[in-house]
């Protein structure tokens, strides 16, 4: 069996890495897997297809920023794409993020239709099902339920900074994207799979598969070794918050506003902040900027006392799961999918928004220093989110596609 695989990056985002670890899977079970990209390229085990230039996405960013067409520009990246897609011969097209600067959906569409091959598409936001927009929770808009219109978050990413094409982009997704007859969705959360059954794909089947973690990597034994920064923390419970990107949706913000509260208690270690984050922050947070070293992120997750996730739209975050498996509780606000990770043993889950709550919880979890609480978080992770178990659900779909 022949799986390829189709995302706007390879390991260096969330979707992307949830790739690579579904190609791990189809490659030890036998099989073969190949791994569409635009951009980001890094050494990965499946056999990697680059999809356009830098270049090319340079001139869909213009289209998307002036137009708001984000998804039409690529043509000719695209077709390029498909001639290897018809090499490769995949017995299985698995869709991840399509948007990106990368590619043409409806080039993209116009084939797989053709081919007639069956699809899985792993929804990893909202972007399928709206005019513009890839979360739409924090404007508090659902025109998706019948169509968009006056986009309150044109200028959010994909941002346009000219027109509002939310309209035309609603209908001509909603066509392209229901052209075929061979085409399975996957939900990393219940609350995503909710949304969808309200979308313009409601007719398509779709199954929750949450995504799961490596639980090697992520452990409580991991041991923080950078002196320099243990020495920062002193001897207070470190409140620990993580994001590939940063900004006030992902409650930056209100870590300002909880430092204040909480600074006298505890430290509050940020990871992922660009220059322009980390000089914004008070001199009492320590910032760290985005790392690809798996190893110290580990470490930092098994030394917190707490990790909150202050999110103010999110699908399913794989960052509350990797504390689970550190031992580390979880403190999150009730936004999207995020409080599928938890239970009453592991963590807090607070109305969103509701900072005083949130203190309050993360002062329980500091107070408590449970070690019966930690214990939960790793079993849970062990028992619902193992990579190992969590992506054959995955080669167990793509063998029932085959087999209909």
């Amino acid at each position: 069996m022949k799986i390829l695989q189709i995302n706007s990056a390879l390991i260096t985002d969330a979707p992307g890495r949830i790739a690579e670890e579904i190609g791990k899977v189809v490659i030890a079970n036998g099989h073969e897997s190949y791994f569409g990209f635009g951009r980001a390229p890094r050494p990965i085990t499946s056999t990697p297809v680059k999809i356009g230039s830098r270049f090319d996405q340079m001139i869909h960013l213009v289209l998307t920023r002036t137009i708001d067409r984000h998804g039409f520009g690529s043509i000719a990246a695209t077709r390029e794409f498909i001639d290897k897609i018809k090499i490769i011969d995949p017995d299985i097209i698995h869709l991840h993020s399509l948007h990106g600067y990368y590619i043409n959906i409806r080039v993209l569409f116009n084939y797989l239709k053709e081919s007639n091959k069956p699809v899985v598409w792993t929804l990893h936001d909202c972007w399928p099902f709206t005019g513009h927009c890839s979360h739409y929770v924090t404007a508090n808009c659902y025109k998706w339920e019948n169509f968009c219109h006056h986009c309150p978050k044109k200028k959010s990413y994909p941002a346009s900074w000219g027109l509002d094409n939310s309209t035309k982009n609603f209908y001509d997704k909603k066509a392209i994207f229901t052209s075929l007859s061979n085409l399975h969705f996957v939900s990393p959360s219940k609350w995503l799979a909710g949304e969808f059954k309200r979308s313009f794909l409601q007719q398509y089947p779709i199954q929750v598969i949450h995504n799961g973690i490596d639980l090697k990597q992520f452990h409580p034994e991991k041991k923080l070794d950078d002196a320099a920064l243990i020495s920062r923390f002193g001897n207070k419970p470190i409140i620990l918050g993580v994001a590939s990107v940063w900004g006030n949706y992902k409650g930056l913000d209100d870590f300002v506003v909880l430092n204040e509260m909480l600074k006298d208690r505890a430290t509050i270690v940020l990871v992922g902040l660009n220059e322009h984050e980390l000089k914004r922050l008070p001199d009492s947070i320590i910032g760290i900027k985005r790392t690809e070293n798996i190893d110290h992120l580990a470490a930092l997750y098994a030394s917190a006392s707490v990790f909150v996730n202050p999110t103010y739209a999110d699908t399913f975050p794989t960052t509350n799961l990797e504390a689970l498996a550190s031992g580390t509780p979880v403190v999150t606000y009730r936004t999207g999918g995020s409080p599928e990770a938890l239970d009453e043993n592991t963590g807090f889950v607070v109305e969103t928004g509701n900072i005083k709550a949130l203190a309050s919880a993360i002062s329980d979890v500091i107070i408590s220093k449970s070690a019966a609480k930690r214990n939960n978080c790793r079993s849970r992770a062990e028992q619902h989110f193992n990579k190992e178990l969590k992506y054959l659900d995955y080669l167990t779909l793509y063998n029932s596609l085959l087999n209909q």
